[in-house]
């Protein structure tokens, strides 16, 4: 999983006026932002995707009722767009300028309640879902942009199936880190021991991948989430340097992996001023 994820949202990207299409090449790619279903905490709605559909890769979240519903950021920004078509394409829509290239939209909006430069964090309301603009049927058209293309869409991570229809429920806003410790280190880790820092700051966890005889540690934060702020990781094992990943990230530090086959290691971590470290263990 890229170190990117964790850091602050940059600055909005620029945007041509027809459509609001962000500029191919006017950011560096970066990797995407930990988008979340764009509906309020414990909502579950379907997530449905077609062949046809325009742009490609975008996403109809449909539920009974979703008209009046409070639609929020997939993550935090700026807000680069606020439009509206009239009875076509997207109707009233909202666009969300998240740093590095990657932007939201999210469309036929019964009403908006932002305004464009707005700085908005996951989770803040950016109108009503409706059926405004050419469609059949309420609901919320959402697209996560990588300069100006519609990507494939994931959802806390969870990639979001092509074609079909899924549910999803919201954990926007929910309270926690939106990250766990086996989604940061990895495929084929899981997590052997652990322990919380002081003052309910966050959480080290060690992991290990038994066919790579791999160690990870990771440390998530449980305050000051989507906020970049002092993390930190560490993995020493016996015998060799110690590596530790440390800096102001949003939500995790690590992961530090090192392969350490019947060999003691000494792990740990810290957010802000509360910090652990083991002895040397988990030596088999």
């Amino acid at each position: 999983m890229s170190r990117l994820r964790r850091f602050a949202v940059l600055a909005a990207a620029a945007v041509v006026p027809a459509l609001g299409l962000t500029l191919a090449g006017t950011t560096q790619a970066s990797a995407a932002p930990n988008f979340q279903v764009p509906f309020k905490c414990g909502v579950t709605v379907t997530a449905a995707t077609f062949s046809g559909h325009s742009p490609a890769n975008s996403v109809d979240f449909q539920k009974s009722g979703i008209t009046g519903m409070p639609v929020v950021a997939a993550a935090g920004g700026t807000v680069s767009r606020v439009a509206n078509e009239g009875s076509t394409s997207y109707g009233r829509w909202v666009e969300v300028d998240h740093g590095g290239g990657w932007t939201t939209r999210y469309a036929h909006l019964s009403t908006q309640s932002v305004s464009v430069g707005q700085a908005v964090s996951l989770g803040k309301q950016l109108g009503t879902a409706g059926a405004t603009g050419g469609v059949t049927g309420p609901h919320l058209h959402f697209e996560e942009r990588l300069n100006g293309v519609a990507q494939k869409a994931k959802l806390n991570g969870v990639a979001v199936p092509y074609y079909g229809h899924t549910n999803f429920t919201s954990k926007n806003s929910c309270g926690g880190n939106p990250y766990e410790a086996t989604e940061v280190c990895g495929s084929g880790f899981s997590v052997v021991d652990s322990q919380a820092l002081a003052g309910g700051s966050g959480t080290a966890y060690l992991l290990y991948n038994a066919s790579a005889k791999s160690n990870c540690v990771t440390t998530l934060k449980a305050v000051s989430l989507g906020t970049a702020s002092p993390v930190s990781a560490f993995l020493e094992v016996q015998g060799s340097a110690r590596t530790t990943d440390s800096g102001s990230f949003t939500y995790y530090a690590g992961p530090v992996k090192k392969t350490a086959a019947s060999t003691c290691v000494k792990w740990g971590g810290s957010v802000g001023s509360n910090a652990y470290e083991s002895p040397f263990e988990h030596c088999d």
